[in-house]
């Protein structure tokens, strides 16, 4: 039981650090980024996951090898040649390249990282590639319905119950007036769904490793999506409240940091509810 709630305590501060990773590097500060990758997988080694021999977890391929080192080089081509900036599907892409070849390799520390690395990559890709990818292709208006009524209308109605005046003036668009006149967009990463995925990716990952039952991870996924939504709403009514009080210029900064920080808050609540399913 201790080293359970060990690893659940470990599992979910990996969490923070590797969402914080993804919005550091693409959005903010490239070193804090680097250094939560370097701290999210140092915490990986000291998880202390079942034996990975008995799973076949320490199988090795060429081919996935290759295919590894292929996807990281291409991609990074690909975005060199497009003069284009890395985005978030491009670090999980590479992620993604670096699990392969890492767990090809014979540190039992880096297997394991290299394995949990896989599944949180891939399930974001899967993920990302479905919701942003494929339902534009088929002229589904999934994105900016989901922005405008679970993210945008909940907490305009929320926060207007504090008086504070906002105006609902486009699809993802509110102004406000505050110690400044704006207009602030609720779309793309405001959506929370970057930070759902890599939820998804986490608990499944954590699910395959420790041969978790059926019901018990359609719960730990039901649970940490509720949280990672409702701390989302939290994150957006933060940000009108901070252009509200100081101007869109402290907003930015705040927009930038605090979405990792918060899912590090929230995962103490995660792990009560997953320590009380066994």
């Amino acid at each position: 039981m201790v080293n359970d709630n060990k690893n659940l305590v470990l599992i979910l501060l990996v969490l923070a650090m590797f969402t914080g990773m993804t919005v550091e590097i693409s959005e903010g500060s490239t070193t804090v980024g680097v250094l939560l990758l370097l701290s999210s997988a140092f915490l990986l080694t000291r998880i202390n996951f079942k034996d990975l021999s008995d799973s076949g977890l320490l199988k090795t391929s060429k081919t996935q090898f290759i295919l590894g080192i292929f996807i990281v080089l291409a991609d990074i081509y690909w975005n060199l040649k497009k003069g284009g900036e890395f985005g978030t599907l491009d670090i999980m892409a590479v992620f993604f390249g670096l699990s392969l070849v890492g767990a090809q390799l014979r540190n039992i520390d880096i297997v394991r990282i290299s394995k949990f690395g896989m599944y949180i990559s891939s399930v974001f890709i899967v993920l990302y590639l479905i919701f942003y990818t494929m339902f534009a292709f088929l002229n589904i208006d999934f994105m900016h319905k989901f922005d405008h009524y679970f993210i945008l209308l909940p907490t305009v109605w929320l926060l207007g119950l504090t008086g504070i005046p906002l105006e609902v003036v486009a699809t993802e668009t509110v102004r406000l007036s505050g110690v400044e006149e704006m207009t602030v967009i609720i779309g793309g990463p405001c959506s929370g769904l970057y930070s759902m995925f890599l939820l998804i990716g986490i608990v499944l990952g954590y699910s395959r490793i420790e041969n978790m039952d059926g019901r018990r991870t359609l719960k730990m996924l039901g649970f940490c999506i509720a949280i990672a939504y409702v701390s989302n709403l939290f994150r957006v009514i933060v940000l009108y409240l901070t252009a509200y009080l100081y101007g869109q210029e402290t907003m930015m900064e705040v927009h930038t940091h605090i979405g990792w920080i918060i899912f590090a808050g929230v995962a103490a609540l995660i792990m009560y509810f997953i320590n009380r399913q066994k």
